[in-house]
């Protein structure tokens, strides 16, 4: 998941994950990234080679697991993520590697049911409410060089991809008359300004693995509109002024219209997106590999 010019985002909230992980005295982590590909995970074999002494090697993606097997002497552990497990030739090869490994997790309950194995441990990621914090709409849109009175909508993932259903997007901010914002390559460390900028976050979804972007819409207290997979129902449960429903033309464009017309509407979510933090689910991936490596004292999970 490393990241590269056309793609700056690459495995960002993995990497935030490890920052929350080296925060913690007991933990001593290293980060072995690789590009995708037949010849990224080949390279990525080749760097893991030779490798000894840790207690745990943990994989993110169902496919980076392939290489990771070629370090010795540790405890393995996966990650799942979404794409790994429902694309039919990357999730044949992911279920062909998960007997190999000692612990197999998901980032959302929803993607370790459609696992269909026992003892899946759920453990996403996280995010960074530092990073994702609320800033006053006219100071974001000022720093993005927006403009600051027309009606804007954030569609917060990459257009190219059919599952995140940007049509959907288009269709809501051409009805609603407002511009639509897409965020298909942009640097992490900006996200949140674009979100802040914005009136509402549009996330409708076919399927998510977790639904980390609707956590972010709440850390920063921006309305979210959102499809009910992945976290989402979970997370935008019995909070005003957000909607958590099937995809229905009329029914978000009436949920859509009056954060259109506010000033710089907000939602109280933060609290709500804490649950989900990095250090809060780095706690959860602590706990799992002591309990991995017959450890104790890692504290709950």
């Amino acid at each position: 998941m490393r990241p590269d010019a056309a793609h700056p985002a690459r495995g960002s909230f993995v990497r935030d994950q490890v920052a929350a992980l080296r925060r913690r005295a007991e933990l001593d982590v290293d980060l072995v990234e690789g590009e995708p590909g037949v010849a990224g995970y080949a390279r990525l074999a080749a760097e893991l080679r030779g490798r000894r002494g840790y207690d745990v090697v943990h994989a993110h993606f169902g496919l980076t697991a392939w290489p990771a097997l070629v370090v010795r002497g540790a405890r393995r552990a996966v990650t799942l993520h979404g794409t790994d497990v429902r694309h039919p030739r990357s999730g044949r090869l992911t279920r062909a590697v998960l007997p190999r490994y000692d612990l197999v997790a998901a980032v959302s309950e929803s993607l370790a049911a459609e696992l269909g194995r026992p003892g899946v441990r759920v453990l996403p990621c996280g995010i960074d409410v530092e990073r994702f914090r609320p800033i006053a709409r006219d100071e974001a849109r000022r720093r993005l060089g927006l403009p600051p009175d027309r009606p804007l909508v954030l569609f917060p993932a990459d257009p190219a991809r059919p599952v995140k259903r940007a049509d959907r997007a288009r269709e809501l901010a051409a009805d609603a008359g407002a511009e639509l914002i897409a965020l298909g390559f942009t640097t992490p460390a900006d996200v949140a300004l674009w979100m802040n900028a914005a009136n509402a976050v549009l996330v409708p979804s076919d399927a998510e693995g977790f639904g980390l972007v609707a956590l972010e819409a709440l850390a920063c207290e921006v309305p979210v509109l959102a499809t009910p997979v992945g976290i989402h129902p979970e997370a935008l449960a019995g909070i005003d002024g957000v909607l958590c429903a099937p995809y229905d033309r009329e029914r978000w464009g009436a949920a859509l219209a009056p954060l259109l017309a506010a000033p710089d509407p907000r939602v109280a979510g933060r609290e709500r997106a804490a649950r989900w933090s990095t250090d809060a689910m780095a706690q959860r991936v602590a706990t799992a590999w002591a309990q991995l490596v017959g450890g104790a004292g890692a504290g709950p999970g």
